[in-house]
């Protein structure tokens, strides 16, 4: 395998975590009749451009289908994220009902709608059609298309160009790489700004945030490569923020190379700076990653085999891709984990891929009391926290896995 962006030899492996299917691929009941298609998963460093990624072994369109499940709208916190910012680039771009703004995968609809209240003409791309259509019914149009150079140029040819296009926790998902970040360029005005969040590699590392590796993250994105990447493609970073979604991401701000009008801040460098002093242009950084993986996997282990060695329930909340990571890897069935609770009617009366653990609605915890909840999606830990505290009355506890295995009854921030 090649580097997705510079094309040298990938011959450093520093992850491996086994055989999965896609984290997404919920399953019917039905489905559970039949096999289930695993693909190795297994992170690799670029010792040229120091891009990590995992091989290549499925197509995106695979991943991301009509009947995708993740609906970014159900999580209180990242709507509440998306209401900020747009109060926030609004005010430092000076969008008014003049303005075009583009997001790139725009899934439901759920950043785009601030921009429509404000009457800020928008548009979504998005490939899945079940979230494309409550996008639109929402009153946003939306493209149900991959973008890309090809999209891209119809866009650009149809004088439709941004002067605010962005992309929240997408480009991970591309697998060209490249092509993406080019067709970024061709949508954006001259005077326009890009602005991009995505997971933070140096926060995944530190953080032993293994379980955010799944099939459809292709890349995982250093500041330092990010910005290689967009100066190849005559693209600026002229300014980062390190925010605390997802377990620690990264906003840049991007412009045409050639574009004066937005200095580049102190930020960029101080950031460069910061992945410099953690070592993360060298290989060692990343070859101790595996055995901290492995010690999370045997503490989880031990602590629910103990639970059910004392008779003690488990039930998990949250249906996230990252708990189908942390549970392909780990070997977790039904036996050690009775259900997934969620509060997506889109994953309810499913199973979980591999592990076939149920997923089940929020009356499940109030009629059953478990004694433990996991929660698998711990980035938004004290939303769910704040939202099931009534299971303190049968001295019910919170656990995590990420960093560490933690027991809890409240979050201490």
């Amino acid at each position: 395998m090649n580097c997705r962006f510079c094309n040298h030899q990938l011959s450093h492996q520093f992850l491996d975590l086994g055989h999965a299917p896609p984290s997404n691929s919920f399953l019917t009941k039905n489905q559970l009749k039949k096999p289930e298609i695993y693909y190795p998963l297994k992170l690799y460093i670029c010792e040229k451009c120091w891009l990590v990624q995992v091989e290549d072994h499925i197509n995106a369109s695979e991943i991301f289908t009509n009947n995708y499940i993740y609906f970014s709208s159900f999580s209180k916190s990242w709507l509440n994220h998306a209401k900020q910012y747009v109060e926030m680039i609004t005010k430092k771009l000076c969008l008014n009902e003049h303005s075009s703004v583009i997001e790139i995968a725009s899934n439901d609809g759920y950043l785009l709608q601030y921009f429509h209240e404000k009457k800020i003409p928008c548009l979504g791309i998005e490939p899945t059609k079940d979230t494309a259509q409550k996008a639109i019914e929402k009153g946003i149009p939306v493209i149900e298309e991959f973008f890309g150079e090809t999209l891209s140029e119809q866009l650009r040819n149809q004088g439709k160009t941004a002067d605010l296009v962005i992309g929240n926790n997408v480009l991970a998902h591309v697998p060209d790489i490249n092509n993406f970040v080019k067709a970024l360029k061709n949508i954006l005005k001259e005077n326009g700004v890009i602005t991009l969040e995505f997971p933070h590699l140096l926060k995944l590392i530190e953080g032993n945030q293994f379980d955010t590796i799944y099939h459809e993250h292709f890349s995982y994105l250093s500041f330092h490569t990010v910005r290689t990447i967009f100066l190849h493609h005559h693209l600026e970073i002229f300014e980062v923020e390190e925010l605390k979604t997802h377990g620690g991401s990264l906003r840049v701000y991007a412009k045409h190379k050639d574009n004066n009008f937005w200095p580049v801040k102190e930020s960029v460098k101080n950031l460069e700076r910061k992945e410099l002093n953690h070592n993360m242009l060298t290989l060692n950084y990343y070859y101790k990653f595996q055995e901290k993986v492995t010690q999370i996997k045997n503490n989880f282990l031990l602590f629910l085999i103990q639970q059910k060695q004392k008779k003690k329930s488990t039930f998990a909340y949250g249906a996230a891709a990252k708990g189908n990571t942390l549970f392909n890897y780990c070997g977790v069935k039904k036996d050690l984990i009775t259900c997934v609770v969620d509060a997506s009617p889109y994953k309810q009366e499913k199973y979980l891929p591999c592990s076939h653990i149920p997923v089940v609605s929020e009356k499940a915890i109030i009629d059953e009391k478990p004694d433990y909840i996991l929660i698998l999606p711990w980035n938004i830990k004290t939303e769910i926290v704040n939202q099931l505290h009534y299971i303190k009355k049968w001295n019910g506890k919170f656990v995590v896995t990420i960093p560490e295995l933690n027991i809890f009854e409240e979050v201490k921030e």
